[in-house]
């Protein structure tokens, strides 16, 4: 008898395995809308029918041939089925996707870290240079305070000295104008 994978893996299945292939296999019940207007039909499905199949058989070889065949008709039902992502897959991906969330962190923890140390840089010398222009400033304040100063000085120096030879002229036109 001719075994194909499906059917080698159904043969190592769990019990588990197996209800849940039997209860996609079964048509979904009509939705009642009340309980007493529909009387529930009796339950003749695929997975009625798989289970009487493996309950009349009596090798291993002819149970993995009906579960392979269950496999097919599912396969056929369900053609999306071969898709769908199992737990593993799922879980196997939000394992990745966290790590991959932990790297991004740490990469941007490392690349804020880097920009604070040169900010920090960035932000001292700028102290350094506000602090030179400050002082350039003072001195450049106090430069002009002593040329103020001199200038002030020069000017009442000039003012007392012509202040003084107009006295001394008045005085002298006064002597010659006499009295």
């Amino acid at each position: 008898m001719h075994e194909t994978p499906a059917a080698a893996a159904m043969i190592a299945c769990s019990r588990p395995v197996l209800l849940a292939i039997l209860l996609t296999l079964a048509p979904p019940r009509p939705q009642r809308r009340s309980p007493k207007s529909l009387p529930e039909q009796p339950l003749m499905s695929a997975a009625f029918d798989l289970y009487t199949k493996l309950k009349h058989t009596s090798s291993d070889e002819e149970r993995a041939e009906v579960i392979a065949q269950a496999f097919d008709a599912l396969e056929a039902r369900f053609p999306q089925l071969t898709d769908l992502a199992t737990q593993g897959h799922v879980r196997e991906a939000e394992l990745r996707l966290q790590k991959e969330i932990k790297e991004v962190e740490a990469r941007l923890q490392k690349d804020i870290k880097e920009l604070e140390a040169r900010l920090q840089k960035d932000i001292k010398a700028l102290e350094l240079q506000i602090k030179e222009v400050d002082a350039r400033l003072q001195e450049r304040i106090s430069q002009l305070e002593v040329s103020l100063h001199q200038a002030l000085a020069a000017q009442t120096r000039w003012l007392i000295g012509g202040l003084a030879i107009l006295g001394v002229v008045l005085k002298l036109a006064d002597v010659l104008i006499g009295p």
